[in-house]
């Protein structure tokens, strides 16, 4: 039986990484992770870098845990464990003006108070999401050589419809445990 207890969900900015962990963790009531939280130390005062040190052993607290939803952009060499332990990669690779809109409609929510972020919403950072937006687009085939090694455990989902297709097929096997 196919059981889903660790989940490794990248993407791009604006992909719905965060939006899927959310209903995933959810459903399946396991708790998510966020590597921008793990890359960050969010304070009052703004975010501060962890160091190399700290990151590793927020990380490595999370996948030794027995269930897991890790997601985030980062495919470098200090989060490999996680695609190694994971149970499914799910990789979002949601089209490039569809994450575009996106970025501006969160954006505009930030900014009118509708929607919360970890970051301060400033022109800065909403023209650096686009920067990295373009950044993934041109990263994508060394993401997904880097993924070939787990091809029986990828997934790969571009549009809103593959996802419901997804979980219409999987619901059962992510919602069960091995008795």
């Amino acid at each position: 039986m196919l059981v889903y207890n660790r989940i490794r969900i990248l993407g791009s900015v604006a992909s719905g990484k965060t939006t899927l962990a959310k209903q995933l963790s959810i459903m399946l009531k396991i708790p998510y992770y966020e590597l921008d939280n793990v890359v960050w130390k969010r304070t009052i005062n703004g975010d501060v870098r962890h160091t190399e040190e700290e990151r590793n052993a927020i990380m490595k607290f999370i996948i030794q845990q027995e269930q897991w939803i890790v997601e985030g952009v980062h495919n470098e060499e200090w989060v490999n464990e996680s695609f190694e332990k994971a149970d499914v990669i799910i990789l979002l690779n949601i089209h490039l003006l569809i994450r575009d809109v996106r970025i501006i409609k969160r954006f505009t929510r930030q900014m009118l108070g509708k929607e919360t972020s970890h970051y301060k919403p400033t022109i800065k950072m909403f023209f650096k999401m686009f920067k990295w937006n373009r950044q993934f687009e041109k990263e994508y085939q060394t993401i997904i050589r880097q993924l070939n090694q787990y091809n029986h455990k990828l997934i790969i989902l571009s549009n809103n419809q593959q996802l419901e297709n997804f979980f219409n097929l999987n619901l059962h096997h992510l919602s069960k445990k091995v008795e």
